[in-house]
């Protein structure tokens, strides 16, 4: 073996690792050291399927040329360029290769570090659109129980995961929440949307009655919420969403910091269900999660509401030092140019009936409750055991590690994701060991 996969770090202690049971992992380490394509390599000479994409986010697959070239050229050539009053050419190609494959209208690009930023800087805009509109009274925003927008304030006081959020005080004010979409007694174990539960999008009208629409600024969701469990929209629920958004002036945001680029057979959740939000964010897949990068999508009317006044004057008193980073666009670019060669941004669509037979052939196995899936995202929720909760998804991510596989838990649900490279063989090799855990009762 080489020295390489040797290089154990002697001491763990210093590292506070995020979302993660520190005690427990420094006790019995679990370290990647290299990746290529569909697996990992541990430090002690395994290879691990990755059934998650990393983080939901490597969707062309570990260590691909294209994008690892174009880092370092892009490293050698300019490495950095204030964002601020400059630019740089690559910064403003990739902004018009995005606005190129998003939903027609979303004409601006926004760029942040990540998902959490993303989302922070989408609430920003819809409070200061609304303002400069002369609407300033519109200063509440609208979340969902079980959403996840990541961990800023902005971000945990729309979102609706009460472990997100109970440590750190009242949060933003001005925030509400519509319940979630979550329906198992009538929904358990379907494929795709669920029939049952698009009538729980009629909950915003009570919130609006409750508020009064001109003071709600902006409504935003996850068209897929991915974080908490994967749960789908069941039939017509965006749509509703968007007509009651219409309808009273509030902007909708959609969270496609997950669904982005591919996820679901097309290059945006929102044109897998033709509803057309004001706002999307982004991040994760934008880069392949080589660097860290986000984007957010505005339309032509949000993005000139704020271009008045005079020309010397900043619009938008917003944005971060690494705004379009040199490196993080050359990556950017580099992995857009990789889905376009490969067909990446619609191959959840070519694979999603063997995806969903796979996952659902599961349905048998010992403490599986339900099911669901869509594109190339799938969860397995479990049975919790009694005064133990979460500890049964746990036992089968340490297992499925020991095994060779990667997954997500969140809660006691089992939710993957994997890069969209991924072929069938890959997926019988996944669900094959998936079923050898769930099969032991864990």
């Amino acid at each position: 073996m080489s020295d390489r996969l040797n290089a154990t770090p002697n001491d763990l202690r210093a590292f506070w690792m995020p979302f993660t049971a520190n005690r427990q992992f420094k006790k019995e380490p679990r370290l990647f050291v290299s990746a290529k394509d569909m697996y990992y390599t541990t430090h002690d000479g395994r290879q691990v399927l990755d059934g998650t994409a990393g983080l939901w986010c490597v969707n062309a697959g570990h260590c691909r040329p294209k994008i690892t070239e174009a880092i370092a050229q892009q490293a050698g050539e300019l490495d950095y360029a204030p964002a601020f009053q400059l630019g740089h050419p690559k910064a403003f190609e990739l902004a018009n290769r995005l606005v190129d494959l998003a939903p027609e209208g979303m004409d601006h690009v926004l760029y942040t570090n990540s998902g959490s930023e993303s989302v922070e800087t989408a609430l920003k805009i819809a409070l200061a659109y609304h303002r400069v509109k002369g609407n300033g009274s519109r200063f509440r925003l609208i979340g969902r129980e079980r959403g996840y927008h990541g961990v800023n304030f902005g971000g945990i006081s729309v979102g609706g995961i009460v472990t997100n959020r109970k440590m750190f005080g009242t949060l933003l004010t001005g925030v509400d929440h519509m319940p979630h979409t979550h329906v198992p007694g009538k929904n358990a174990f379907t494929r795709g949307e669920p029939e049952h539960g698009g009538d729980i999008a009629s909950e915003l009208e009570r919130i609006v009655t409750l508020h009064d629409a001109s003071t709600i600024a902006a409504v935003i969701v996850e068209p897929v919420a991915g974080s908490t469990g994967v749960l789908i929209p069941p039939k017509g629920y965006l749509q509703k969403l968007r007509e009651i958004c219409t309808k009273h002036g509030i902007l909708l945001i959609f969270d496609e910091v997950i669904t982005g680029f591919g996820r679901l057979g097309t290059p945006f959740a929102a044109q897998y269900y033709d509803v057309k939000p004001d706002i999307i964010t982004t991040a994760k897949g934008l880069t392949n999660g080589v660097i860290p990068m986000g984007a957010v999508f505005v339309t032509s009317e949000i993005h000139d509401a704020f271009m008045q006044g005079p020309e010397h004057m900043i619009e938008f008193f917003h944005g971060y030092t690494y705004s379009g980073n040199p490196i993080a666009s050359a990556a950017a670019l580099a992995t857009l140019d990789t889905y376009k060669e490969e067909g990446l941004l619609t191959r959840a669509a070519e694979l999603s009936d063997y995806w969903a037979d796979a996952l659902h052939s599961l349905k048998d196995c010992p403490n599986v409750i339900d099911i669901r899936n869509t594109g190339l995202i799938g969860a397995i929720e479990l049975d919790p055991i009694a005064g133990e909760p979460t500890k049964r998804a746990f036992t089968a991510f340490l297992k499925a590690y020991e095994k060779g596989l990667l997954i997500r838990t969140t809660g006691d649900i089992i939710a993957l994701s994997p890069p969209l490279i991924i072929e069938k063989h890959h997926i019988d090799e996944l669900f094959g060991k998936l079923r050898e855990i769930l099969q032991n009762n864990i």
